[in-house]
């Protein structure tokens, strides 16, 4: 089988003029549960990105770059290891302009000459230590934890995203029976490099269906045949989601392909000390996480930060600790 394993990364310039005129053409017809300054702000840190995929993963066949059309004023883009793709490149056209993730990522599939092994990135989500290929795969399938999880909504719950997890779920006990699942992949439903995650596959057991799969806030690894697969099987659901410009509670997003992955067995068991971490900045937030590098992957979620420049100043200077030379992707 073909070991070539491709990277994602799905970007977006929130302060570029056409798109914002854009966007807001449609914000006024209908509401944007997403419109929101956090969202989109940027803190100048996307080149550490590229500097860690060379340091730290240089095997990677090719980086897929999924943007609107804007590009960031530093990106090389002859490097022969990226690829420019706009979203009308490989989004069907009924489906554009979106402004919405979910159309973006459950059609990733059809990116022109992607591998059949691709990990999904968003631009928030940071290697930070080398890593080999079987960080992602193994085997031949990606690597990843079959945990099921108990939904839990409270007041600081986001609501919309529980939604999303509901729905990804129904998915999931439409096309798949629990107790044969398991019964065909034991070995993998019950695995000592989950650590304590197994015990809630083990309080779970005796629940007839599946409960929403575990997610990680953090990059995933995929099979492209797996979304062609659901694709085929539940067409005209992600057709309706996809005619979504904005988010929307009735969605399901790509953790469904996440979920179809794992209880279909097609994933090899991970080590739960190897999936990375993610923080929510905020003001005087501490960055030793990044500075020791003390985790092999991070997501660094935007909040409710109030001295922007700072933050954005200490972000820098954590990421320069670690990554202070210039990759061949930049200018």
């Amino acid at each position: 089988m073909n070991e070539k394993i491709d990277f994602v990364i799905l970007w977006v310039d929130g302060s570029d003029k056409k798109w914002l005129t854009e966007k807001n053409k449609y914000s006024l017809k209908k509401i944007d549960i997403t419109n929101c300054i956090e969202r989109y702000r940027d803190y100048g840190i996307l080149k550490y990105w590229f500097r860690a995929v060379e340091k730290y993963t240089p095997w990677v066949n090719k980086i897929h770059f999924v943007t609107w059309g804007h590009l960031p004023e530093w990106l090389d883009t002859t490097n022969p290891k990226i690829n420019i793709v706009n979203h009308k490149d490989f989004i069907p056209k009924k489906y554009l302009p979106t402004f919405s993730s979910r159309p973006i990522e459950l059609n990733i599939h059809r990116i022109k000459d992607l591998e059949e092994k691709f990990v999904y990135f968003n631009d928030d989500m940071f290697i930070l230590k080398k890593l080999e290929p079987t960080f992602f795969f193994k085997n031949n399938l990606p690597t990843d934890m079959w945990k099921e999880d108990i939904l839990i909504m409270d007041q600081t719950s986001d609501l919309n995203f529980s939604h999303i997890l509901v729905n990804d779920s129904k998915v999931i006990n439409t096309h798949f029976n629990k107790r044969e699942a398991i019964k065909h992949n034991f070995s993998k439903y019950l695995n000592f490099k989950y650590g304590k995650n197994l015990i809630k596959n083990l309080l779970l057991c005796s629940w007839q269906n599946f409960s929403p799969c575990y997610y990680t806030h953090i990059s995933n690894s995929y099979l492209k045949s797996t979304f062609e697969e659901v694709w085929k099987k539940e067409y005209k659901l992600l057709d309706e989601v996809c005619q979504n410009k904005f988010r929307n509670s009735n969605d399901v997003n790509q953790y469904v392909m996440k979920a179809w992955q794992v209880y279909s067995g097609k994933f090899t068991p991970k080590s739960h000390k190897h999936f990375g971490d993610c923080i929510t900045l905020k003001d005087n937030i501490n960055l030793d996480i990044i500075k020791n590098q003390g985790t092999d992957m991070l997501c660094i979620n935007d909040g409710n930060v109030k001295n922007f420049d700072q933050v954005k100043k200490d972000l820098v200077e954590a990421f320069e600790c670690i990554l202070p030379e210039k990759s061949t992707f930049e200018k």
